[in-house]
């Protein structure tokens, strides 16, 4: 009789997950979570995205603002939510740890 395959492990992210946690609620809005977890490029589109509302809203272009505010921290969010479930990844592929994991990592 065959044995159940069970699903394979991923090792979790070295980053701390209080940290990408906090960083996401309090600076999600200029992408400093993505920084942290060494996905550069999100974090590079989530500052340009604050720029953006910041520019529209110094140029009167106040709708314009307005989708970008809104674009800018609904994807803040998303992504807080992500990381509080574990259902993110940092810049090498590796799953956060959720608080579901048991996982209380303090390493950086």
């Amino acid at each position: 009789m065959d044995s159940p395959v069970l699903p394979r492990q991923e090792p979790p992210s070295p980053k701390s997950y209080g940290t990408a946690v906090a960083l996401s609620s309090v600076l999600g809005f200029v992408g400093g979570h993505h920084f942290y977890l060494g996905r550069r490029a999100e974090g590079v589109l989530d500052a340009a995205l604050s720029v953006a509302w910041v520019v529209c809203f110094a140029l009167d272009q106040i709708v314009l603002g307005i989708l970008f505010v809104v674009a800018d921290f609904g994807h803040a969010l998303v992504v807080t939510i992500l990381l509080l479930t574990g259902n993110f990844r940092d810049g090498e592929g590796r799953p956060s740890a959720g608080w579901a994991s048991g996982r209380s990592s303090t390493s950086s």
